[in-house]
C-alpha cells in the first residue's frame, strides 16, 4: 500500500494517526496539493491511498477505517455513526470555521461556527460513562474527530473555556503518540498557518448554522458518509469523456465452458461456501451465511473478467446424519440421498448458481482423505492417544460429541453439545459436560476408555503462524475471522482428535484404528477437494497450484477455526504443495424477530418454506443481503423487508428504471433518442461514476452489504434528476425542450442499463428482465465492470428497446402480518386482531413511508405504547426526512415536496402514539382558501 499526504492538508491529519494508531504496514509519500493521483478524477485530491489491487481511496474517512480493518480493528456501527457525524456535520462547520480563521484572520469569529458541533460532542462525552467515544479505548472514531479539530482545538485564541468534557477529552486522545507524530508532519509546528496555501487552494465554503443532527440511529457507514458530493467541471468532462468513448468499444462476450480450468494471465479464484449439514433444511441465516454470500461475489468475479469455479456439496458424514437416520427410521445413505435433493432443489430456487454441488459421500473423498491422512502419518504430524469417552451401555456404543448432551462447564447452558456449546462457543470435550444424558435413550452414561488418532497441531504451529501471517496480511480476512484465529494461537494449540468411534464416516485406513471413522471436522473441509475433484479429473490444477489460484471460503464465524487453523494444519502437514485459504470471509449471525432460528418452535422461515411465500428469490436475496450480518449480528423483520421492498425496490429502484424505459416508449417510439449532455447530465454521469468505483472498491473487498448501497444511491440520483428536468414537461413544448426531454430520457435509460449490471450479483432474475426490456446488448455485462470499471453510453441514438412493465411488486400490510404469524411460533390464542389503519394518497409513486404508516393502528387503537410499532416508525421518519432533505437539495417540484411534508408529518404524528404520546396536532402550510 502507498498512501499520498501533503503537508498543511488538514485532512491528512486524521490518515496519519490512523496509520500510525493501527500499527500498518505502508509507504507514505508527501506531494504536493495540487498532484492528480486518482486515474478517474481530473482534480486533485488527498489524501489517497494506492491499494495493492491498484484501486485507489480517496474519502479521508474510509481510508481511516481501511486501516484499522486491516489490522484487524473493525468498526462497530456506533463507531460508524461517529465517523458519518464527523463527515456530515462536523466538517461542513469545520471548513467554514478554517476559512474565517486562517484566510480573514477573524479567530473569534470562527469558534462561534462551531459552537453548535462542539456542543453536541460535549454534550455526547457528557453523558457517557466512558472515557472515548464509543468505548475505554481509543477507537478510529476518537482519531477522526480529535484530529480533525486538532488544528482549531489547539490555538489558544480559539479556546471559549465551554465544554469541559470535551477539552479533557480532546486533552486525552491529542496528547497520543499518533496524534503528535501526525501533527508534527502535517502542521510542522506552525499551527494555523499551516493550512493557509492548502485553504487558498479550496471553494469559499457556504455560509449557514449547523443543522445540529444526532447520530443516524441506523444505515450503512458508506450510505451519505460525505453528504451530497460537490462535483467539479473537471469531474463532469472527465465523466463526460469516458461516457462517449466507451460506447465504440465492446469486449468479446466469454461463455463459461466446463470443466473451468485456471488460465495462464488469468486471476484465477477458487470458491468455496461452508458445506451446509445434509442432515436438515438450511434457514436464512444459513444461506446468507455461505452460499449466497459465495454465489454474490462468484457472480461478479465473472463481471469483472475473473477465471472463477465455485464449489460446494453437502457433508454427509457424522452424528448428525446418524441421529437423523434413527429420528426418521432410514439408513444414513437413505437420509443423505433425500435431504442432499432438499438442499439442491433449495438453492436453485434461491438461484445460487454453483460451478458444481457436490457432496462428500464419494469414493473419491475417501481416496482423497485417505491419502492426506497417511501423508500426515509418514511425515510425524500424528499422535496416538488414550481417551476417556462416555459410553451409553443400554445403547452398547461409545456416544459420539452429538449423541450426548448436558450442561456446559464454562457458562451452565443446559443444552450444550458434546463438542462446543452454542451459546459461549467454547469448544469442550463431552466427558466435561455436566449432567450428561445419551440423546438416543436418555440414560446417563458411563466414562470409558478408547484409542484415538490426533493431529499434532502444537508441531504444526510454527508452519501455520508463517502461513497466516503472510495469508491475513496480504489476503481479504473478515475482522471475526482473524480474531477467532487469533485466539485460537493465543491460546495456544492442542492435538485435535482426528478419530471416531462411527460407524457412518470416512474409514480409517490404519489397521489398529480400523473400527473407526475420520472426525468429521477433519473429513468435512476435505470435502471442497474431492467435490472438484468429481467436477474435474484435473482437479490438482485448482487444488496444488497456490500461485496460481486464489482461495475464498465462505462460512459463518461458528466455522472459522476448522478452516483457518484445522484444514490448513492438515495439508501443511500433507506437505503436497495444497492451496491454502487467501481469504476468509466470515459473517456474523443472523436472527429472526429478535430470536433464533427454531425448526422445531415454527420460528423463523427455512429454506423450503421461502418460496410458499409467493415473495419472488430476486427479492429473499434482496432482503438478506440488504441486512448481511457482515460487522455484527442483523436481524430479519419482516415490516423491515416489506419496508425496504416498498421503499428502496418498487419506490426507488423498481420507479426509476421503468420511468426510464417508459419515457422511451411512450415519447420516443421506443427508439433511444439522441444525447446532446448539458451540465446537469455531466453532473450525473459524474456522480453515476464515483458511485460504480466505491460498489468495485468495496465488492473487491467483499464488502456485499455495504456496495450495494450504491446501486440504490446510484437510482436516487436517477430518480431526481427526472425528477429535476420533467421529461415529461419538456416533450410538450419546442424544439429545444423536446431535445432536452431526449436526451434526458436518454442518459437516464443507460443508468438504468449500468444497474441491471451492477445488481446481476444480487438479483440476477431481475437483472436479466431489465436488459430484457431495454433489449441491451449481452456486451454490457463484459464490458461495464471490467478493469476499474466505467459508466459508458451502451444503448446509443437510434437503440430499439423491449416492452417495459414494472419490476417489483408492493407488499401489502395484511401479507406480512400473515407471513410474521405463520413463521412466528405458537402466538397467544387471545391476541385481538389489529384494524389497518387508513393511509394518506399521496401524488406520485408510493412513498417510502407508506408502508409504516399503513401498519400503524387507528388512533383510537392505540391507547398504550407499542415498543415494536415506534422501532418500525422511528426508521421510517428517519429516511422519510432523508427524502424530504435530498428533494429540497435538488429544488424538486414543490406539490413532490409538499407531498412527502405531509408523509413526514403524518409518520411522526404515528410515532407518538406508538410511543404512548399525545400526538400535537400537525400545522401543514399552505394558502387559504
Amino acid at each position: 500500500m502507498k498512501l499520498f499526504v501533503s503537508e498543511g492538508n488538514p485532512h491528512c491529519l486524521k490518515v496519519l494517526a490512523a496509520l500510525d494508531a493501527a500499527g500498518v504496514q505502508c509507504d507514505v509519500q508527501f506531494v504536493n496539493h495540487e498532484d492528480r493521483l486518482v486515474p478517474f478524477l481530473s482534480h486533485p485530491t488527498l489524501p489517497v491511498l494506492l491499494l495493492p489491487n491498484g484501486q485507489h481511496l480517496f474519502s479521508p474517512n474510509a481510508i481511516c477505517r481501511y486501516m484499522f480493518e486491516v489490522s484487524g480493528q473493525e468498526c462497530d456501527e456506533a463507531c460508524n455513526q461517529w465517523l458519518e457525524w464527523e463527515a456530515t456535520e462536523l466538517q461542513p462547520a469545520l471548513l467554514q470555521a478554517l476559512h474565517i480563521a486562517v484566510l480573514q484572520g477573524k479567530e473569534s469569529e470562527a469558534i462561534k461556527v462551531l459552537a453548535g458541533p462542539l456542543s453536541y460532542l460535549d454534550q455526547s462525552l457528557s453523558k457517557a460513562t466512558s472515557l472515548y467515544l464509543t468505548g475505554e479505548v481509543v477507537t478510529v472514531a476518537d482519531l477522526v474527530v480529535c484530529a480533525a479539530l486538532l488544528p482549531i482545538l489547539s490555538t489558544p485564541a480559539l479556546d471559549s473555556g465551554k465544554d469541559k468534557t470535551l477539552k479533557l477529552w480532546f486533552t486525552r486522545v491529542a496528547s497520543s503518540q499518533s496524534c503528535v507524530t501526525a501533527s508534527h508532519k502535517v502542521l510542522k509546528g506552525k499551527g494555523l498557518q499551516a493550512l493557509k496555501s492548502f485553504m487558498q487552494r479550496q471553494p469559499v465554503p457556504q455560509s449557514g448554522q449547523w443543522r445540529g443532527s444526532t447520530q443516524p440511529s441506523n444505515g450503512s457507514p458508506v450510505e451519505n458518509e460525505e453528504g451530497e458530493r460537490a462535483v467539479s467541471e473537471e469531474e463532469m468532462e472527465a465523466a463526460a469523456l469516458i461516457w462517449n468513448k466507451g460506447s465504440n468499444s465492446p469486449s468479446a462476450v466469454i461463455d463459461r465452458r466446463h470443466p473451468i480450468l485456471p488460465q495462464e494471465g488469468k486471476r484465477n479464484i477458487l470458491l468455496t461456501s461452508a458445506l451446509p449439514y445434509v442432515n436438515n433444511v438450511p434457514h436464512l441465516g444459513n444461506i446468507i451465511g455461505c452460499v449466497l454470500s459465495a454465489d454474490v461475489f462468484s457472480r461478479y468475479g465473472r463481471l469483472r473478467g475473473w477465471n472463477s469455479l465455485f464449489v460446494c456439496g453437502t457433508d454427509e458424514y457424522g452424528t448428525a446424519t446418524e441421529n437423523k437416520a434413527r429420528e426418521e427410521g432410514l439408513t444414513p445413505q437413505q437420509i443423505c440421498d433425500k435431504y442432499h435433493a432438499i438442499h439442491a432443489s433449495i438453492y436453485e430456487w434461491f438461484q445460487i448458481d454453483f460451478d458444481f454441488f457436490g457432496r462428500t459421500t464419494t469414493e473419491k473423498q475417501t481416496e482423497i482423505a485417505q491419502n492426506i491422512f497417511w501423508r500426515l502419518h509418514e511425515n510425524g504430524f500424528l499422535m496416538e492417544d488414550t481417551v476417556e469417552q462416555l459410553r451409553c451401555e443400554k445403547c452398547q456404543r461409545f456416544l459420539a460429541d452429538r449423541f450426548v448432551e448436558g450442561t456446559c462447564p464454562y457458562c451452565n447452558y443446559p443444552d450444550a453439545r458434546g463438542d462446543q456449546c452454542d451459546k459461549c462457543g467454547r469448544l469442550i470435550n463431552a466427558v466435561e459436560l455436566k449432567a450428561p444424558h445419551c440423546k438416543v435413550c436418555g440414560q446417563t452414561p458411563v466414562i470409558r476408555s478408547s484409542k484415538h488418532l490426533f493431529l499434532d497441531l502444537p508441531k504444526l504451529e510454527p508452519q501455520l503462524e508463517h502461513w497466516l501471517d503472510k495469508s491475513t496480511s496480504s489476503g481479504d480476512w473478515t475482522t471475526n475471522a482473524k480474531q477467532i484465529t487469533r485466539s485460537w494461537l493465543r491460546d495456544g494449540l492442542k492435538p485435535r482428535c482426528i478419530t471416531r468411534d462411527l460407524r457412518w464416516g470416512t474409514p480409517v485406513p490404519h489397521p489398529d484404528f480400523k473400527e473407526k471413522v475420520f472426525y468429521v471436522w477433519f473429513d468435512a473441509p476435505i470435502g471442497y477437494v474431492s467435490i472438484t475433484a468429481n467436477y474435474t479429473e484435473k482437479w490438482e490444477h485448482w487444488w496444488k497450484n497456490p500461485d496460481k489460484v486464489e482461495l475464498y471460503n465462505f462460512m459463518a464465524k461458528d466455522n472459522v477455526p476448522f478452516h483457518s487453523v484445522v484444514f490448513p494444519c492438515s495439508l501443511l502437514g500433507a506437505q503436497d504443495n495444497y492451496t491454502l485459504v487467501n481469504h476468509l470471509v466470515a459473517t456474523e449471525y443472523l436472527n429472526y424477530e429478535d430470536t433464533k432460528f427454531s425448526k422445531s418452535r415454527g420460528v423463523g422461515v427455512f429454506g423450503d418454506m421461502a418460496k410458499d411465500t409467493g415473495i419472488p428469490s430476486d427479492v429473499w436475496r434482496f432482503y438478506l443481503l440488504y441486512v448481511r450480518p457482515e460487522g455484527q449480528d442483523s436481524t430479519f423483520s419482516w415490516a423491515d423487508m416489506a419496508l425496504k421492498n416498498n421503499s428502496e425496490l418498487l419506490n426507488n429502484l423498481g420507479n426509476f428504471i421503468n420511468r426510464a424505459g417508459m419515457f422511451v416508449s411512450k415519447f420516443f417510439d421506443g427508439r433511444v433518442p439522441d444525447m446532446e449532455l448539458q451540465q446537469e447530465d455531466k453532473k450525473l454521469l459524474a456522480l453515476v461514476g464515483w458511485e460504480l468505483q466505491q460498489y468495485i472498491q468495496l465488492m473487491d473487498k467483499v464488502k456485499i452489504r455495504d456496495a450495494l448501497k450504491h446501486i440504490l444511491n446510484i437510482s436516487r440520483h436517477g430518480n431526481q434528476y427526472i425528477q429535476v428536468n420533467e421529461p415529461w414537461k419538456k416533450i410538450k413544448g419546442g424544439d429545444g425542450e423536446r431535445q432536452r426531454a431526449g436526451a434526458v430520457t436518454g442518459v437516464s435509460v443507460n443508468v438504468a442499463c449500468l444497474l441491471s449490471v451492477m445488481l446481476l450479483p444480487y438479483m440476477p432474475a431481475v437483472s436479466q428482465t431489465i436488459r430484457d426490456q431495454l433489449n441491451a446488448p449481452h456486451s454490457c455485462v463484459s464490458t461495464l465492470l471490467r478493469d476499474k470499471g466505467a459508466f459508458t453510453r451502451v444503448l446509443n441514438a437510434g437503440h430499439v428497446i423491449g416492452t417495459v412493465s414494472p419490476l417489483f411488486q408492493k407488499l401489502e400490510v395484511e401479507q406480512i402480518e400473515a407471513l410474521k404469524k405463520k413463521f412466528g411460533g405458537k402466538q397467544p390464542e387471545d391476541e385481538p386482531p389489529k384494524k389497518k389503519a387508513p393511509t394518506q394518497n399521496a401524488a406520485g409513486p408510493q412513498s417510502a413511508a407508506a408502508v409504516a404508516a399503513a401498519s400503524a393502528p387507528a388512533m383510537e387503537e392505540n391507547a398504550g405504547a407499542d415498543p415494536e410499532k415506534a422501532r418500525q416508525l422511528t426508521q421510517a421518519v428517519a429516511e422519510q426526512g432523508e427524502k424530504v432533505r435530498a428533494l429540497k437539495a435538488q429544488k424538486a417540484d414543490k406539490a413532490a415536496i409538499t407531498a412527502e411534508v405531509s408523509q413526514l408529518l403524518e409518520l411522526k404524528k404515528q410515532l407518538a402514539l406508538a410511543e404512548g404520546k399525545s400526538p400535537e396536532p400537525a400545522a401543514v402550510k399552505g394558502k387559504k382558501k
